[in-house]
């Protein structure tokens, strides 16, 4: 029998929130994060690209990039989890999840949309003009 790894936490709480707000503002990225990418680490499958390894620590750190729309991806950023993997003690430490400041403000509060995407409350000005200067540039 394979042995399977296990799911750890750096900051519980915080990854929890983040993780919940990704859930209410982007199921796609959600339900691929809980039942594709989540079994496939626990399998020892670890999918995203390695970005460093610390082998005095041996650790790896992986960035593994969730699927989104792309105008949220231009507007926010991309949506990526970040973990790392212990080996030998075969434990999977998730880190955060990215970006960081949309999540954490749309766990914080009701966020709106403008044209499909989220708007951030404190920088809605700025989002709104990204949002309409990509909607002109798709025309």
């Amino acid at each position: 029998m394979k042995e399977t790894y296990l799911f750890d936490y750096v900051n519980e709480n915080e990854f929890k929130k983040l993780e919940r707000s990704l859930k209410k503002y982007n199921m796609l990225a959600y339900k691929k994060l809980y039942f594709e990418y989540y079994p496939s680490l626990k399998n020892g499958n670890f999918i995203g690209k390695l970005i460093s390894t610390n082998k005095k620590n041996g650790t790896q750190t992986y960035e593994l990039k969730l699927p989104t729309d792309a105008l949220f991806s231009k507007v926010h950023g991309d949506l990526r989890l970040y973990y790392l993997v212990y080996e030998k003690e075969k434990i999977v430490m998730l880190d955060k999840l990215e970006p960081v400041e949309i999540l954490s403000e749309g766990h914080a509060s009701e966020l709106v949309t403008y044209k499909g995407v989220m708007v951030s409350k404190q920088h809605s000005d700025k989002d709104m003009f990204k949002i309409n200067l990509l909607n002109m540039l798709d025309k």
